[in-house]
């Protein structure tokens, strides 16, 4: 871990950034995320295969980004979320410095968005061994099966909505479940609120999901509600060719028309 040290204690002390974004031990074996603010807190800093956690999610936050310029360390999928943050306009070049780590653990500067869109360019985006199982089980389901298959997830929801805080896509200021003139979603937890709220936020992900998974490793009842956004991650690949998080300039295919586009609902 010298490396990750020495390159974010050399960011502050140059003054380039006065806050590194990163990684350290927690209670039981669990990582946790960290801000370095100084040489002494840097050493602190770790990076291991336990650190998996979305950090662009405190990129945006007041609390982080008012205490200066920004360093943030960067796994493939936390790039993934700067980028597709800067595509919807929630931070702008030079907000921050990426320290990417590659799959061999070897760390990298990256200050420019234009380097962190190269740094994605030839890299793969794969699932783990036991959301890709799961994923082709639901996937040779029948719409019945799928549906019964969910609905015994979602039963056990208790609507704490980590999910929502940990996600770098959920920045709302206010979201719907907030929302009570109308009362879009029930408050309590039942299992019909439970599911409105769970297609709700996966259809206000889609096309706009990096596929972290972080959503459903934050869950405290253990429901892969992260397959639902990442299930129509791939439906978009398939369908429109595009891939989230791998340029600033992308749109999201969801919300995106054009003229000439067929209307195929009138036939």
């Amino acid at each position: 871990m010298d490396k990750i040290n020495k390159i974010a204690t050399k960011l502050l002390a140059t003054g380039k950034v006065q806050i590194i974004i990163g990684y350290t031990e927690g209670s039981k074996g669990r990582i946790r995320p960290f801000f370095a603010r100084n040489e002494e807190e840097c050493r602190k800093l770790i990076f291991d295969e336990r650190c998996v956690q979305n950090l662009a999610v405190f990129l945006y936050k007041k609390e982080v980004s008012q205490k200066g310029q920004q360093a943030i360390v960067s796994n493939v999928h936390t790039l993934r979320g700067i980028i597709r943050l800067a595509a919807e306009k929630q931070i702008k070049e030079g907000d921050l410095i990426a320290i990417a780590v590659s799959d061999k653990e070897q760390f990298l500067e990256v200050h420019t968005l234009e380097a962190i869109e190269n740094y994605l360019s030839d890299r793969t985006f794969q699932l783990n061994e036991s959301d890709e199982i799961l994923l082709d089980k639901l996937n040779a389901m029948n719409p019945l099966e799928r549906w019964i298959f969910w609905q015994n997830e979602m039963k056990n929801c208790i609507r704490c909505y980590a999910c929502r805080q940990a996600c770098p896509l959920c920045y709302c200021s206010q979201c719907v479940v907030e929302i009570n003139q109308p009362q879009w979603i029930p408050v309590f937890a039942n299992k019909i609120g439970n599911t409105e709220w769970h297609i709700m936020r996966a259809m206000h992900l889609a096309g706009r999901c990096v596929e972290c998974g972080q959503c459903g490793r934050v869950c405290p009842e253990n429901i892969p509600i992260h397959l639902l956004p990442i299930r129509l991650a791939r439906e978009i690949k398939a369908l429109y060719g595009s891939t989230t998080g791998i340029s600033k300039d992308e749109n999201c295919e969801i919300s995106t028309y054009k003229y000439e586009d067929r209307e195929n609902f009138f036939e």
